[in-house]
């Protein structure tokens, strides 16, 4: 199942190394990703595979908004198809 990622915060070294590192330790792919800083704030957003997660979506989004506590940042993940709907013109 594919999920859409995004991460919000003050720019600052280690934000991809640390979001990525934890995708990885929940056996989260990444498929694609994007990111950019505008003026002082780093904006990043991912497509992933998350149908080797052992974790239910529930808790993933809890280890995800755990993880931004800890760094600092804005961090939500969504179901592909949400996205999509939540989005369309």
């Amino acid at each position: 199942m594919k999920s859409i990622v995004t991460v919000i915060g003050e720019d600052r070294i280690g934000i991809i190394a640390a979001v990525c590192t934890e995708l990885a330790r929940l056996k989260v792919n990444i498929l694609d990703i994007s990111q950019t800083v505008m003026q002082t704030y780093f904006t990043m957003t991912m497509l992933v595979d998350i149908s080797r997660c052992d974790r239910s979506f529930g808790e993933l989004s809890d280890a995800l908004t755990e993880l931004g506590g800890r760094e600092g940042l804005s961090i939500r993940i969504q179901r592909e198809d949400i996205f999509k709907a939540a989005n369309r013109i």
